[in-house]
């Protein structure tokens, strides 16, 4: 009778153990969890804050660098008695571009290229000027009458050069799945404002292929987009029966969505007045291949495929109709960073469970 005590001890011992060790590492779970739930819940906040108030600068006003006070927009009086060009760093068919110098601080001065677009570089000043929020390039002044723009210089400049700046030593410790992901987020975020704007749903007309989307985007030093060109920016008006056209030219080629493609086929010569107009659903088609862009070679980015899957073949209905808005997009974007870093987090913890 004396042994029983010991032979009970002996049996459930073992049975012991591994409870207290599935507790603590239900313990661990529960705990990982909520340190994800609080970074994830930062990093939401910080997507989400003050879209209309970038710098916390009332409207008309900025704030560069470190300065702590918030200045007007320059005039053309400021502009030509503070700015000095430097060297001209870019030329496109509406504007030449110039990195300069304004109170020791690099900036860029924009400025129109051929008088015959004047209304091409004053629409996009008009965008720069209604759009200012944490996704627009910080505009800092302007002169209409000189049809001059200034703008932040951000010096790793367009998404173009990304796979370039990412593999400059500085910078490979972002050239990860999840900063890549996170870039395409960025993305996402500046297509569903644009469709979602304070002027209404603005369609991104320059992006009739990758090379010229990105070139419309640039990458600051902490690893966000912003979007930089806002020439083409056209406004679709359900209510009023208002769609639009990205340009007067045919459009060509798998990256433009089907309904911007002339649609009477080749026997048909292309008239613009016959082109059927079409909405804001043209940018959701091309989100798929600026993400793929995005995305990169690296490891895990198949995985983030894989799991972006559904989502991107709804981007590419041919019906624009049933293609899916940019937020719904942007959505599952966030859903499938939060998954994968809960399972970056706790590889194998649904096996040990």
């Amino acid at each position: 009778m004396e042994k029983k005590p010991h032979f009970v001890r002996r049996e459930f011992l073992p049975r012991e153990v591994p409870s207290i060790s599935l507790a603590l590492l239900l313990a661990a779970v529960l705990l990982l969890n909520a340190l994800l739930y609080l970074y994830l819940n930062k990093f939401y906040n910080s997507l989400g804050r003050v879209e209309t108030d970038p710098g916390l600068c009332p409207f008309g006003h900025f704030k560069l660098g470190a300065l702590k006070n918030c200045s007007p927009w320059l005039s053309c009086e400021a502009i030509n008695k503070e700015v000095r060009k430097l060297k001209r760093v870019g030329e496109g068919a509406v504007k030449k571009v110039f990195l300069s110098e304004w109170k020791e601080k690099k900036v860029v001065l924009s400025q129109l290229t051929n008088s015959e677009l004047k209304e091409d570089f004053l629409h996009g000043l008009k965008m720069l000027k209604a759009l200012q929020s944490k996704h627009v390039v910080r505009l800092l002044g302007y002169c209409e009458q000189q049809f001059t723009i200034l703008t932040e210089y951000h010096p790793l400049g367009s998404l173009r050069g990304l796979n370039e700046t990412l593999h400059i030593p500085k910078y490979k410790g972002m050239n990860t799945w999840h900063r890549r992901l996170m870039l395409a987020i960025d993305y996402v975020s500046i297509i569903r404002y644009l469709h979602s704007s304070p002027l209404g749903t603005l369609v991104m007309c320059d992006s009739n292929d990758l090379d010229k989307v990105l070139s419309q985007y640039l990458l600051t030093s902490d690893f966000h987009v912003l979007v930089n060109d806002l020439d083409a920016l056209p406004l679709v008006n359900r209510s009023a029966g208002r769609l639009v056209k990205c340009g007067h030219r045919e459009l060509r080629g798998e990256f433009v969505a089907p309904e911007q493609r002339w649609p009477y086929g080749e026997d048909v010569p292309f008239e613009d007045d016959l082109m059927p107009p079409y909405d804001e659903k043209t940018d959701i088609w091309k989100i798929p291949d600026v993400s793929d862009f995005f995305l990169g070679h690296v490891e895990g980015s198949d995985i983030v495929r894989l799991h972006l899957f559904d989502i991107h073949a709804a981007c590419k209905k041919k019906e624009p109709a049933e293609r899916p808005s940019a937020q719904e997009v942007l959505d599952t974007y966030r859903k499938v960073l939060t998954l994968l870093i809960r399972e970056a987090a706790m590889p194998g913890a649904r096996e040990m469970l």
